[in-house]
């Protein structure tokens, strides 16, 4: 197992518990004591968790943000799936405002239609759409140090002079019954802004953060229009995404 696969195992599995031993991941991962250790050295300097005494414990609870760039490793492949599968929902012409999270920016690698019009909510998604040749208009405000996406009173002034046909939202955290969730009330607020301004909503969520709730509440799951997941849903799920009028489209 190469190197950030045997990492981006660290990291999903301490997505699915609140810690692990380093004999847990020598048993799931097939690596030697004391390549675990080496890679729990590395991803507690990264910040993605911290080391315990024989193990680690994750970063990732209510009201905690783990940094961006380990948040992109977790479920990379899923996430790319999720992405490819958002990007043929968009239709031509439309005006998109997109999200800061790390499967919109997978999105925006993905967009290549410039006839879409897209606000992008981070500086890394303006960036890859623009040398793509796609329309970007920002929409202002602060900009969140490591996230690089947009936050405060100017941003949320911006989003509301705007209309979207369609909103793109990442989430911490989403269920059925919880609605999506942010790590904290000013990116929820963000979020919420950008549902409220636009015509229908695609929320992209990936394993990892199905079923998980966060601090900063942004909508409840009825508000929503489509559900792009790789997360399998259960009968009773499914049955519930129906009460609600939510389509999910699992890939």
């Amino acid at each position: 197992m190469r190197t950030q696969e045997r990492r981006e195992g660290i990291l999903r599995l301490l997505e699915s518990t609140d810690s692990v031993t380093v004999a847990e991941l020598v048993e799931t991962l097939g690596a030697s004591e004391a390549t675990v250790r080496r890679d729990l050295v590395q991803l507690d300097r990264e910040g993605a968790l911290r080391r315990t005494h024989g193990g680690a414990r994750r970063l990732s609870l209510r009201g905690v943000a783990t940094p961006f760039a380990a948040r992109a490793a977790v479920n990379a492949a899923g996430k790319g799936r999720i992405a490819a599968a958002a990007a043929a929902l968009l239709a031509p012409g439309e005006s998109v405002v997109l999200d800061g999270g790390t499967t919109c920016l997978d999105l925006a690698h993905r967009i290549e239609d410039p006839s879409l019009r897209v606000v992008p909510l981070s500086l890394r998604a303006a960036t890859v759409l623009a040398d793509a040749g796609i329309r970007v208009t920002m929409c202002g405000g602060d900009i969140r140090p490591d996230e690089l996406s947009a936050t405060g009173a100017r941003a949320l002034n911006g989003i509301a002079t705007m209309r979207f046909d369609t909103a793109v939202v990442s989430c911490c955290g989403f269920s059925l019954s919880d609605g999506v969730t942010s790590y904290d009330a000013e990116d929820a607020a963000i979020k919420a802004a950008a549902i409220r301004f636009s015509g229908r909503t695609l929320l992209l969520c990936d394993e990892t953060k199905w079923g998980r709730t966060g601090f900063g509440w942004v909508a409840d799951a009825g508000e929503l229009t489509t559900v792009v997941t790789d997360h399998v849903l259960t009968r009773d799920e499914a049955d519930s995404a129906a009460d609600l009028g939510l389509e999910v489209v699992t890939v």
